[in-house]
């Protein structure tokens, strides 16, 4: 996404002045409720004159941990266990529950899904040992050239976020052996009502949230969405301080009984202070192990990281009759971000300074039409989907430098002591301008062999371009590359389904070795095959899979260039394994559960262990109950678990757990206690590099919810 840069860098936010202190924070979170509630009461003065009956509160808390179905990984009409693939979802219920208020919150959660935070603002994330490079809204892929997410994206604009582990070159553009992850954001309803919660916990942290949803007319033809939230907070780590707003606004129309256009609008502000860019050293010089006092920072006062995300989007839908629909989706996103950064380094025995300023411009255009449906056959009941996307992104990325501030030694304790001052950056100057297009038809059909037994065939034709420069290495690339893909599910009794798939791998990289080429694209192929349950009508849900990938070309880190500010990277072909239980869903009465235990095994092409800042085992689960005599109360616990992880330091196995309680005051009024890592445990966030920084101690938080 963003031109690889010293320790990987990408965008976040620079904080407004006067957002520091509590009460600007808490009148932003009451302002943003207030506008929201502000919409909500003309909404129920209109029901009142319409004459409309009671209203009915669509944007209370929900109780599902599960789903009926997904479309990210075959975009067919199907449920959890005729997907053969492997599937989580995280449901708004569960978001809810445990204020997962960030993508990352969300993705630490999921089965099989570890999340690589090595500095305050950029995050990586891996499954069945490979970078998720694959992202998705509303089941159309986006044109990323990276998995970096830089700043934390927030929840609030979601419904739910489905996780599809394995290669999903299908419908995601290219191939990847890890994971898709798709974003389904909330759509306006037919019923009119909303909900408001209002939050304060440690290191003074503030939110507020409001979501509103609008019938504009009688039967709910027209209709629109609101949402709004505004969080700040201080933070454990030394000089750091997060400000975000996010707004979303959407409406849905039917042009006729068997067309609903939509179109929506998404924007995020993010406004980090006292940012880190890489973090501590988790060895001295001589390679011993380091240690620190948790809140230890290597950022300084004066370092930010701004951003601003905007996102619009339409697309419209068409019944063609005979279970036959046709739909095409047009989205725009427009990226902007500003940092001003501090990274220290050894050179000898020593750490010296790094700064460096950077300015982002990045535009993204995807366009999506596809058409699908059912036919008869030689008596039997098949589907079959086509399509075609049409992906773009131009990134622009200027960057200023302060020679005179580069390469000061900072002995002693000095590099984390805030002291650092302001560089004199010079002129800006642009390092990067290039543009990825990715052109792509697929096709899959669905077909029904025997009464128990579905066939699913397919592949998608996918070509990418890019050409432009970054930081003295040209793109000038182009390939055209088919990506089958092959499915089979086997109803073995009324609940259990066995099945199996595989699929191809191709993603062109960005990263280049030390002589500035760019590294060949990634290309392997994935295997799997499983049994799925449903059971309760659907309402619980599980799965048992395996797989085996093999993919060539991996990046793997081998070094810092100081004269460019930017890392270089080696190739090697690795091999992963491994097997996963999830399960989600209503376990028993007033239960909901959801979680699962992943094992990957991988190994380079010398069949040594590779990417051992990985673990080898995760576990995930969140449980919520809500007691049938007591139905007000509701109470909850989630715990992760993973194995030791290992890069030039190892970190041992670690368990983490959350609390949470919520009570319903009164039908519209509740009130909720969250408490994140109870036992307060020290580990650090990531290995993925040689540098990495503390994860949160114990945090408590308070929420009082309105449901209208």
């Amino acid at each position: 996404m963003i031109a690889d840069r010293g320790f990987n860098m990408g965008t976040g936010q620079a904080q407004a002045p006067g957002m520091r202190a509590g009460t600007s924070r808490l009148a932003i979170a009451l302002a943003t409720i207030g506008l929201g509630l502000g919409l909500a009461t003309g909404v129920q003065a209109a029901e009142a004159e319409i004459g409309s009956g009671d209203i009915v509160v669509t944007g209370a808390v929900p109780d599902d941990y599960t789903v009926e179905g997904q479309s990210s990984s075959t975009r067919l009409d199907i449920s959890l266990r005729e997907t053969p693939q492997s599937v989580s979802v995280v449901s708004r219920a569960q978001i809810e529950d445990f204020n997962l208020d960030t993508v990352r919150d969300v993705l630490r959660r999921t089965t099989g899904v570890n999340v690589e935070t090595f500095d305050s603002e950029r995050t990586y994330y891996n499954a069945r040992g490979f970078d998720i490079v694959s992202f998705q809204y509303d089941g159309v892929g986006m044109p990323l050239a990276q998995g970096i997410q830089i700043g934390a994206a927030d929840t609030a604009l979601f419904e739910r976020v489905e996780i599809v582990r394995g290669a999903t070159g299908l419908l995601s553009q290219t191939g990847n052996p890890s994971a898709t992850i798709n974003f389904v954001r909330k759509r306006a309803k037919r019923e009119t009502g909303g909900y408001a919660t209002l939050s304060y916990g440690s290191f003074d942290q503030v939110r507020g949230d409001v979501d509103v949803n609008a019938a504009l007319t009688e039967n709910g033809g027209l209709r629109a969405r609101f949402v709004g939230a505004y969080e700040s907070a201080d933070s454990y780590l030394d000089y750091y301080s997060t400000s975000r707003l996010t707004l979303y606004g959407t409406v849905s129309a039917d042009l006729g009984p068997d067309t609903v256009a939509t179109v929506g609008y998404s924007w995020q502000e993010s406004a980090p202070k006292g940012v880190t860019w890489g973090a501590l050293p988790v060895t001295d010089a001589e390679g011993n192990p380091a240690s620190y006092d948790r809140s230890t920072s290597s950022a300084q006062p004066w370092t930010n990281w701004t951003s601003t995300d905007r996102q619009l989007f339409a697309d419209i839908t068409h019944d063609l009759g005979n279970d036959w629909q046709a739909k095409v989706s047009v989205q725009r996103r427009a990226f902007d971000g500003d940092a001003e950064l501090f990274y220290i380094y050894y050179s000898g025995d020593t750490l010296v300074s790094y700064p460096g300023a950077y300015k982002d411009h990045q535009r993204d255009t995807t366009i999506d039409a596809h058409i699908g449906g059912s036919f008869e056959l030689a008596g039997r009941e098949h589907e079959v989907l086509f399509g075609g996307t049409y992906g773009e992104q131009r990134l622009i990325e200027s960057q200023a430098s302060a020679p005179d501030s580069f390469g000061i030694p900072l002995p002693g304790d000095t590099a984390f002591q805030g002291t650092f001052p302001y560089p004199d950056f010079g002129d800006y100057a642009v390092a990067a301008d290039y543009t990825t297009k990715i052109y792509t038809g697929y096709g899959l059909a669905r077909l029904s062999l025997a009464e128990p037994l579905k066939l699913m065939l397919g592949g998608n034709v996918a070509r990418a371009e890019r050409n432009g420069v970054s930081y003295g290495t040209p793109y000038n690339f182009a390939k055209t590359k088919f990506l089958p893909f092959a499915g089979v599910t086997l109803d073995l009794t009324g609940n259990l389904t066995a099945y199996a798939s595989y699929a191809t791998i191709f993603n062109p990289q960005v990263e280049t070795d030390i002589d500035g080429n760019v590294l060949a694209p990634l290309e392997g192929e994935t295997y799997e095959a499983g049994i799925k349950g449903e059971w309760l009508e659907g309402r619980l849900n599980a799965s048992l899979a395996v797989f085996k990938t093999k993919q060539d070309n991996v990046a793997r880190q081998a070094g810092f260039n100081p004269d460019l500010g930017i890392n270089y990277y080696t190739a090697e072909d690795n091999r992963s394994q491994g097997v996963e239980f999830d399960v989600s869903g209503e376990l028993l009465p007033g239960l909901q559960l959801t979680g699962g235990y992943a094992y990957v095994d991988i190994e380079d092409d010398a069949g040594e262990d590779a990417r051992l800042f990985i673990p080898r085992h995760t576990v995930r689960l969140t449980a919520a109950y809500t007691p049938p005599a007591l139905e007000a109360l509701r109470l909850g616990a989630s715990a992760r678990y993973q194995s030791k992880i290992e890069n030039g330091v190892t970190q041992g196995d670690y368990a983490l757990v959350d609390l949470m309680a919520r009570y319903q005051l009164t039908p519209n009024i509740s009130l909720g206690a969250n408490v994140d890592n109870v036992t307060g445990v020290k580990y650090w966030s990531s290995l993925q590099s040689a540098q990495a920084y503390y994860g949160a101690p114990r945090t408590v938080r308070g929420t009082l919810g309105l449901s209208f």
